[in-house]
């Protein structure tokens, strides 16, 4: 059940209008990065980290992670300037066969516990991603115009972390690089290739924090888990 991770975080986060790297506000007196990177600190099955970051923030990454006692992380890796590139760079560090997960950093309220499955579907299938059915009606336009209403029973919003065997992986992002082609995601890459992605039920906890907004639900959620101790 052992894996490595890889990590995105040299994104700008322009949507978040903080200024800065989102993952380097703070939550709960935490950066959200560190949020993050504790979910697989903690996890006995997680053999290393590659982080994506921009080399400009290296020194404060790496101030940050002594003073919050990260011991995993294998390397940083220099970020592209699309999330893609920067999976690219961190996935040519991976040296051995096994599982590699792809995590958002700023999706810090991820279930450790619910990784099992995850990983049990990458290994049997060789891919799987965590997902959870949509709950609104979800509308195709024309510009401002409604062509349609799309049926939602077999609509899923995608979550990270998505698991993959490392050779599947290595394989889509080298065709994808060849082919020009920029994907919305991991999976996106690897379903070029005809391989079956495996949907695994995640947690409508599991927000990626893109807008201010989301850092009230973000709140809302620590409240929550708070309370439940």
């Amino acid at each position: 059940m052992a894996y490595q991770v890889i990590i995105p975080a040299a994104g700008q986060g322009k949507r978040m209008e903080a200024g800065k790297n989102k993952v380097l506000l703070e939550l709960n007196d935490l950066p959200i990065l560190i949020h993050t990177l504790n979910v697989f600190q903690m996890d006995k099955a997680c053999d290393g980290i590659l982080l994506a970051i921009n080399p400009e923030e290296e020194e404060e990454m790496k101030m940050l992670l002594e003073e919050n006692q990260i011991t995993k992380i294998l390397a940083f890796v220099p970020g592209g300037k699309e999330r893609q590139y920067s999976i690219h760079n961190a996935l040519k560090q991976v040296k051995k066969d096994g599982i590699v997960l792809v995590h958002d950093a700023a999706r810090p309220f991820v279930d450790k516990e619910l990784f099992r499955p995850l990983i049990e579907a990458a290994e049997n299938k060789g891919a799987a991603i965590f997902a959870v059915p949509v709950k609104d009606t979800i509308k195709k336009a024309a510009g401002d115009i409604v062509a349609e209403t799309v049926e939602r029973t077999s609509l899923w919003a995608v979550q990270t972390p998505q698991a993959f065997r490392i050779s599947i992986l290595k394989e889509a992002y080298q065709k994808a690089e060849e082919e020009d082609f920029l994907g919305t995601d991991d999976a996106s890459l690897v379903e070029r290739l005809g391989q079956e992605v495996v949907i695994v039920k995640g947690n409508y906890d599991n927000i990626k924090l893109t807008t201010p907004e989301d850092l009230y639900f973000a709140e809302a959620i620590i409240r929550k888990r708070e309370q439940r101790l």
